[in-house]
């Protein structure tokens, strides 16, 4: 072999060496900038799934206080973006029982329908009377009051109620034994007994005492020591007292919220004495508060 050409392989080997080197260079540059945003996507993928499995919204009867969560992944890893809504976590757990809670607030009183709640309009404050069916005695009521950031909060109840002897109607009249369905309004009081300690407009006086029996034969003396009007067939800013009856005498009247004789009523609604004294100091004539009543597929439309 002459020099010369001993001189030319010498050359195209070192060139072709030092193309394999940069082709090996670009590739492991190419390998090391593809793996962080394959990493990035992976962990895009975790955020959007939460690395959870799903938490059940529970809560207690009325299902006005809501809580949601999510169980973090058995790893027990703390995957990043744990403290952004997003993420899991307890304190993560906690921001989301709280929005489950605004949600059912947002959505308003648990059981009642747009039509219902159409009719409350403004008031601020809503006495729920919900029963099983229109043939229903006992009902069960619970107070809720409109927070203006959190929405429509229970502040009082469920209680047990009682309502005519022979259920619901939406066609109320004279001595039919049934309570009159609807929403209406709740602005007059009184009572044989002294005010208990309400802001709506109190009328005491000896006309609340009431004697006789009820339909099982108990004795009806103290069920009118505390009342509420319910404004049914009736001009609003008046006694309970007040006959007075826009609709005529045939449509009813007298239909009140007052304290349990122990059986079905003529048309009234019912209450434990203690209860219808808190009644009546939890009620704000400023929040207009009303009754929604009837049966629960009835309050559900």
């Amino acid at each position: 072999m002459s020099p010369r050409t001993h001189h030319r392989q010498a050359r195209n080997q070192a060139r072709d060496q030092s193309r394999d080197q940069s082709r090996d260079q670009a590739r492991n540059q190419a390998r090391h900038r593809i793996r962080p945003l394959v990493a990035a996507a992976l962990a895009a993928v975790v955020l959007l799934t939460g690395c959870t499995v799903g938490g059940d919204e529970g809560g207690d009867e009325g299902g006005d206080d809501g809580r949601g969560g999510s169980t973090a992944a058995s790893s027990g890893a703390r995957e990043p973006g744990a403290d952004k809504d997003t993420g899991s976590g307890p304190d993560a757990e906690n921001r989301s029982g709280a929005g489950a809670s605004r949600r059912e607030a947002r959505r308003g009183i648990p059981g009642l329908g747009p039509r219902t709640l159409a009719r409350i309009g403004d008031a601020r404050q809503v006495f729920v009377v919900g029963a099983e069916g229109p043939d229903a005695n006992r009902a069960t009521a619970a107070l809720y009051e409109r927070h203006p950031t959190q929405g429509w909060q229970r502040t009082a109840g469920p209680w047990p109620t009682r309502n005519g002897r022979k259920g619901w109607t939406d066609d109320h009249r004279m001595n039919d034994l049934r309570t009159p369905t609807g929403v209406y309004g709740l602005t007059d009081a009184g009572g044989l007994r002294p005010d208990p300690g309400t802001r709506l407009p109190y009328d005491r006086g000896p006309a609340f005492d009431i004697r006789g029996e009820n339909a099982e034969g108990e004795p009806l003396r103290g069920a009118f020591d505390h009342v509420v009007a319910i404004n049914y067939n009736r001009v609003p800013g008046r006694t309970p007292l007040d006959w007075e009856t826009p609709l005529g005498i045939d449509r009813g009247r007298g239909i009140w919220i007052h304290v349990d004789h122990g059986s079905g009523t003529q048309g009234c609604v019912s209450l434990a004495r203690p209860r219808v004294a808190e009644l009546l100091r939890r009620l704000d004539p400023a929040a207009r508060p009303v009754v929604a009543m009837g049966p629960e597929e009835f309050l559900a439309r």
